[in-house]
């Protein structure tokens, strides 16, 4: 699975405006229900909420990848958000997350949800990837580059 197939430009933030976990997490779950108005933004924060409540998906070096499975979509969906600052999101190397990738996947769909997680997983493995995705201005830009680099894998 291509990150091409599932991530769309407009559901990029290059400047996330939160400043905590929760805030981040709607922030970025509002990005998928405008581009998918079948998904309610409150029940989507809620089930983000509840992932979360398991251990936190902020990963380390600076990246979260917060996801869930929810009813009333037939295809993973990737919203992805840069906080500039950084924010708490609880990681478990204890660091600020700069990086995220919301992944939402159709309930009923553990395959795809595991591979695209692990897809999202191994191209921030790249230190010098997300070095560039801090330093890329605009939505477009980082929309071509996580696109560019993800076919590189």
């Amino acid at each position: 699975m291509r990150l091409s197939e599932i991530l769309e430009a407009k559901n990029i933030i290059p400047d996330l405006k939160a400043r905590d976990k929760n805030k981040a997490l709607e922030e970025l779950a509002e990005t998928i229900s405008r581009s998918r108005p079948s998904v309610d933004k409150n029940a989507l924060v809620k089930v983000l909420l509840e992932r979360e409540r398991l251990g936190s998906t902020g990963i380390g070096d600076g990246v979260a990848i917060p996801h869930g499975k929810f009813h009333g979509i037939n295809e993973p969906i990737i919203s992805f958000g840069r906080s500039i600052k950084g924010l708490d999101f609880e990681s478990m190397d204890g660091q600020p997350v700069f990086l995220f990738f919301l992944l939402v996947a159709p309930e009923n769909s553990a395959s795809v949800h595991l591979k695209a997680l692990a897809r999202i997983a191994k191209i921030l493995k790249n230190s010098s990837f997300r070095k560039m995705l801090m330093e890329i201005p605009t939505k477009e830009e980082l929309y071509k580059t996580i696109i560019q680099n993800d076919e590189e894998f």
